[in-house]
């Protein structure tokens, strides 16, 4: 795979761009004033005469406790900045577009590296922490400026951002997802590629395989910080409050180091899954297929495993009559049965049936062994299948289905969908690669701060709290994979669907084991004050819902999506109301 042709325009465009801005806007401050001439007429000097009280009183409201005149501070002594509310509208979408680049190259190099690499150490480890990078960096900002009064007033632009971007993710672009990637359901599944049912809120959605469900419920389990931070508040204790921070710390920490593990040994875990739920399909192909050929059932009257009938079929297999099975005549019953609705490499299939029934180690399968193994099997068919009645002649079917169904869970039998690229200079590809992975950080570190400055000169310009700025606005900057994940669930196929809902689960995790704990180390080593209930308790609903929602399905109808939309609405509804009205922060 090459580089995205439009990578280097837009290095050049935006930089271009902001070399524009920096001579354009150098000089920009604004201005407070009033239609007083003096401030001392607020109040009596004892010789004029004092206002009414209430004519005074109005007045105070409508004024912001500074000087007559303010000018804005230039974030490193040369980025600029301003005091009037359009000025600052503007500088966020610039700030904002940069860091939305910032996190575009991020992702594209981490993309470019996985692909070279492979997954483990690199999907495992660069990939979320640079897709999380963005939001750490301006959540670590938030919280380093200044006194500790300042970083107090700050620091909620970072829990903001951190609660801003986990219910976007989960309501917006999850629905979204699941509007756009919708195909026909048939039996609880969706069909690849099939979408003529239109808008249906029941006949039409989106399927994921298993891992997708365990990532939404790793996702659940990341918020045990949030809960633990919580406990003092809950208990209205302020002394444990610190001790409480730095528990939770250490435990985000953990769950930081855990995940990261989890996930470059996921690779070969799901590899080794995969290979049993295939081999099990293969096994339950062969059993219906010898179910097929016998001159009699499978199992006697008393269920068990019915000797004459099974020693037939060896000598059926046993082409040569020479009272063993050989790997050549176990590779020709394996392509008797026609395995067409997997991908199969029949030498393994072979390899591994010698291993499961070859108890004597002479790669060859004797009588005896031939009806030990598939006996075992057919005991293995029936727990499967749930069959308690000897009588109960269909169990292998039933138990064909299941593993099919397990087969297709986890994705064993999708394939990519294009064939990756021979790199014909893999060293070139790498330093392209590892360039835009490290202008991306540079624009993501040099950025985040004035972008954090804006905001909160913006919220003094327009009396607007800064926390809803970041919560509504700034997620938009740094949710990247926002837009690549609802393009890539526009292919309306299971694969790409897992990959998907995967990819948004695993940035929520993320979010809840480093970046919060960065804000957390930013609370305790600064001493700052944890004051964040109503937001807390937001990305505890919307991450619990969600996880539990999307761990015990892998089918979601369109309705599903819905849910995900309300969430968004009632998220920021329920801040103001406990913030604003009921007067949690």
């Amino acid at each position: 795979m090459s580089i995205k042709p439009y990578v280097p325009f837009s290095f050049f465009f935006f930089f271009f761009f902001f070399f524009l801005l920096l001579v354009l806007c150098s000089n920009a401050q604004g201005r407070f004033t009033s239609y007083r001439q003096s401030s001392t007429d607020l109040a009596s000097d004892g010789v004029n005469e004092r206002e009414s009280e209430s004519e005074t009183s109005s007045y105070l409201l409508s004024l912001k406790p500074l000087s007559v005149e303010s000018t804005c501070e230039e974030t490193y002594g040369f980025m600029p900045c301003t005091t009037t509310v359009v000025g600052n509208m503007f500088l966020m979408l610039v700030y904002g577009y940069l860091m939305y680049s910032a996190a575009k190259w991020l992702s594209s190099g981490s993309e470019i590296l996985l692909e070279i690499l492979g997954p483990g150490i690199v999907g495992g480890l660069f990939l979320p922490v640079l897709t999380s990078l963005p939001d750490a960096m301006l959540i670590l900002v938030s919280g380093l400026s200044g006194s500790t009064e300042t970083a107090q007033s700050q620091v909620s632009v970072g829990i903001g951002l951190l609660a801003g971007s986990t219910v976007l993710v989960l309501s917006l672009i999850w629905g979204s997802c699941v509007v756009v990637g919708k195909c026909d359901i048939e039996n609880s599944k969706a069909k690849d590629n099939e979408d003529t049912k239109g808008f249906n809120f029941t006949g039409s959605g989106v399927s994921t395989d298993i891992w997708t469900s365990y990532s939404a419920r790793i996702m659940a389990v990341s918020v045990i910080p949030f809960l633990i931070v919580q406990i003092p508040q809950v208990l209205n204790s302020y002394s444990g409050r610190r001790i409480a921070v730095l528990i939770a710390l250490i435990v985000s920490v953990t769950l930081f180091v855990s995940y990261c593990i989890y996930q470059v040994c996921q690779p070969w875990v799901q590899k080794r899954h995969i290979a049993y739920a295939k081999h099990k399909h293969v096994i339950s192909g062969i059993l219906q297929h010898l179910k097929m050929r016998a001159l009699g059932w499978l199992l006697d009257d008393d269920g068990e495993p019915n000797k004459e009938v099974i020693d037939k079929l060896f000598c059926t297999i046993d082409q040569d009559n020479d009272g063993y099975l050989s790997a050549t005549e176990l590779r020709a019953l394996i392509i008797g049965v026609r395995f067409d609705q997997i991908e199969l490499n029949k030498d393994d299939a072979v390899e591994k049936l010698m291993q499961e029934f070859d108890t004597s180690h002479d790669s060859r399968i004797d009588r005896n062994e031939f009806f030990i193994g598939v006996s075992k099997w057919l005991n293995v068919a029936k727990r499967v299948a749930n069959s308690k009645s000897p009588s109960d002649r269909k169990f292998l079917t039933d138990f064909h289905s299941r593993t099919k169904q397990e087969h297709d869970l986890l994705g064993a039998g999708d394939q990519s969908e294009e064939a990756i690229e021979e790199r014909k200079n893999i060293k070139l590809a790498f330093l392209k690669a590892v360039g835009m992975l490290l202008v991306g950080t540079l624009i993501a570190a040099v950025v985040a701060e004035p972008l954090v400055d804006v905001v909160d000169n913006f919220s003094d310009a327009t009396s607007i709290p800064n926390f809803f700025i970041s919560f509504i606005i700034l997620p938009l900057f740094t949710a990247s994979e926002g837009v690549s994940a609802i393009t890539f669930a526009s292919r309306k196929k299971i694969r790409t669907a897992s990959l998907t809902f995967s990819q948004l689960y695993g940035s929520v995790t993320m979010k809840n084991v480093l970046c919060l704990s960065v804000f957390l180390a930013l609370v305790y080593i600064r001493e700052l004050t944890w004051d964040f209930s109503a937001e807390v308790l937001v990305i505890l609903i919307v991450c619990i819902v969600m996880g539990v929602f999307g761990s015990f399905r892998t089918t979601f109808p369109l309705w599903t999506s819905s849910i995900a939309f309300i969430l968004y609405p009632f998220s920021v509804a329920l801040i103001y109301v406990l913030d604003f009205v009921f007067g949690w922060s």
